[in-house]
């Protein structure tokens, strides 16, 4: 009902829009030089007096209803079913819903349920008439306000855009304080942790083995909280994976911009751009099926060592994945580089390769930079390629054909299982969270410094 609503709200703005546009040319005798404001702002103006008031009042009876429909429903059961515990209480409600919404219901229905959900279903369907009637007649108040309003001296650019601004401001908002609640809820949950492992043994210890008791008469480890490890292995795979992406993704990115033919470039780019939407877990198998047996084979060939799960194979196949975060916005930055540039220094005499690395390069370093920035996020936020190639070991190691595990990783296995929520095994995986958070902060105020340096030069 509430969908129809809203679909019936979104047409009357558009006749609202129309309506709004009309009346303006009206006013103005058809001369549109009359108005302070461009017909299609009249039109808008009459569209937002129309839907916004409108749709507040929707988004508000949507909140509210199913909670005002449960007390109402609630206070006429039966006594004995009133005064059960909240947690009794709170079961007979999902009954209750249930049986309204004809799901399976976990106990007997009795004659008491069976009128409460009818009463319930009863009340819904006036709710919502009585929505529909209060909706519609605000938009309908709506249009009739905009529309007496219209006038050649209102301004009616100056409104519509103050809502814009609004609107802009609000969403900028929530963004700004949904990145706060989540650094203060893991910040919160960090500290926890900190109070029960020191912060000297969580940054410089060299063993993690996070399992603990899960009660104080069972038999379990206290428990190794060293970090480093995962780090190391963190950043090994990266490494390993920016050695493949980087210059493979970059090299691509100067031949499609500045030697393939148009054709090539309208066939390769979106081929390349593929790799990025082939899910995580196909790469997974990949790396552990193909990429994993052949490097075990290459190097048992030669007389090494090589794990079934190596970080080698994870890296390789993680490289893979993040070439067109390389490829793809490094590409459109050198594109964006003025072609002014580029026949300045042909005019000097340059020739390509001296224009691509003494103009082109720095002009689009700022942007390359950014590239290479997401793609180093995407691959330390990488989780199962790591799983299914690189294993769940923490290894302290520099060797890449050891088996090693991630932060990422080791935040899913933590955060798996009938752990307590307050346990220092629970708790670490927001700890790890953290110290990603700072080394990903740090990595781009770097990045900052790099962009603002170059930009001074070429601005």
């Amino acid at each position: 009902m509430q969908f129809f609503l809203l679909l019936a709200l979104i047409l009357l703005s558009a006749v609202a829009y129309y309506l709004g546009r009309k009346r303006a040319l009206t006013v103005a005798g058809g001369q549109i030089r009359n108005l302070h404001s461009l017909p299609s702002f009249y039109g808008s103006y009459t569209a937002l007096w129309c839907g916004l008031p409108a749709l507040a009042v929707l988004a508000l009876w949507a909140a509210l209803q199913p909670d005002i429909l449960t007390n109402l429903v609630v206070a006429d059961l039966p006594t004995e079913l009133r005064d059960l515990p909240p947690d009794q209480l709170n079961l007979v409600v999902n009954n209750l819903k249930n049986l309204v919404s004809g799901h399976f219901v976990s106990s007997t229905t009795d004659p008491a349920m069976q009128a409460a959900a009818e009463r319930y279903q009863n009340l819904r369907l006036i709710g919502n008439a009585a929505l529909w009637v209060v909706a519609l007649s605000i938009a309908m108040g709506g249009i009739a306000y905009a529309w007496r309003r219209i006038a050649p001296t209102l301004r009616a650019r100056n409104s519509v855009e103050s809502v814009v601004t609004i609107f802009l401001i609000a969403s900028s908002t929530v963004a700004i304080f949904t990145t706060i609640g989540i650094i203060l809820s893991v910040v919160f949950e960090s500290l926890l942790f900190f109070r029960q492992v020191p912060v000297s043994e969580f940054l410089f210890g060299l063993q993690w083995s996070p399992q603990t008791a899960l009660r104080a008469d069972q038999i379990g480890s206290s428990g190794a909280f060293g970090a480093v490890p995962l780090f190391g292995g963190t950043l090994l795979i990266s490494g390993i994976a920016m050695l493949v992406a980087v210059p493979i993704g970059l090299m691509s990115a100067l031949y499609l911009s500045e030697y393939a033919t148009p054709k090539f470039r309208a066939f390769a780019k979106p081929a390349l751009e593929i790799l990025a939407g082939i899910p995580t877990v196909v790469y997974g198998f990949f790396a552990a099926l193909t990429v994993a047996p052949l490097i075990r084979e290459i190097g048992t060939a030669l007389g090494l060592h090589v794990a079934s799960e190596s970080a080698l194979a994870a890296g390789l196949v993680m490289g893979i994945m993040i070439i067109p975060f390389v490829s793809s916005l490094s590409d459109d930055v050198i594109n964006a580089v003025p072609q002014s540039m580029r026949d300045g220094s042909y005019a000097l005499g340059a020739t390509k390769s001296e224009t691509i690395t003494r103009v082109l390069l720095p002009a689009a370093l700022p942007g390359i930079v950014g590239s290479i920035l997401l793609a180093v996020s995407r691959a330390i936020g990488e989780t199962m390629i790591v799983v299914m190639a690189a294993g769940l070991s923490a290894n302290l190691t520099a060797n890449p054909l050891e088996a090693v595990t991630t932060v990422t990783v080791q935040i899913v296995t933590l955060l798996t299982g009938d752990q307590e929520f307050d346990s220092p095994k629970t708790l670490a995986a927001f700890a790890l969270g953290l110290v990603l958070f700072v080394v990903t902060l740090i990595l781009n105020i770097i990045a900052l410094r790099v962009v603002r340096k170059y930009r001074e030069q070429y601005e």
